[in-house]
């Protein structure tokens, strides 16, 4: 092989591997579906369905004012703190933007909005979605 091959052949090859793994539109649909899915289940009271958009994994992570590792444990946490469909309210997500970190992780950045009878808490999450053979999947939680 020539030398001019070997070197066009180096530059390209990285380029149609990334090409091929990249987020595609499809991808972020389905994330989109995913947070869908949460809200939808939110407002039911299915903490368990909510509980389906994070990985189920002793990695996942959410920080508010504590950080809770584990999926169960995480699920443990909003059991606890919303036990009561008064507790929970409506839930809504507003302001999304989806940003691929590469191919295989998109982080998410929104605002949340619980509307209850007494009150309406609100503030800002960021999440990390991770592709996962079961689809993609929150691993990484922070709202404030």
């Amino acid at each position: 092989m020539k030398r001019a091959t070997i070197v066009v052949m180096a530059v390209l090859l990285p380029l149609v591997a990334m090409a091929a793994a990249r987020v595609t539109a499809k991808d972020l649909a389905a994330i989109r579906a995913v947070l869908d899915d949460q809200v939808a289940a939110w407002n039911r009271g299915d903490i368990d369905a909510y509980m389906s958009g994070y990985a189920r994994s002793d990695d996942t992570m959410f920080v508010g004012t504590d950080v809770t590792r584990g999926w169960t444990k995480v699920r443990d946490r909003y059991k606890a703190k919303y036990d009561s469909r008064t507790k929970m309210g409506t839930l809504t997500f507003s302001d999304l933007a989806l940003r691929p970190l590469g191919e295989n992780d998109v982080v998410v950045t929104g605002a949340w909005l619980l509307t209850r009878d007494a009150d309406a808490p609100h503030g800002r999450f960021t999440l990390i979605f991770h592709r996962r053979a079961e689809g993609w999947r929150i691993v990484y939680d922070h709202s404030s």
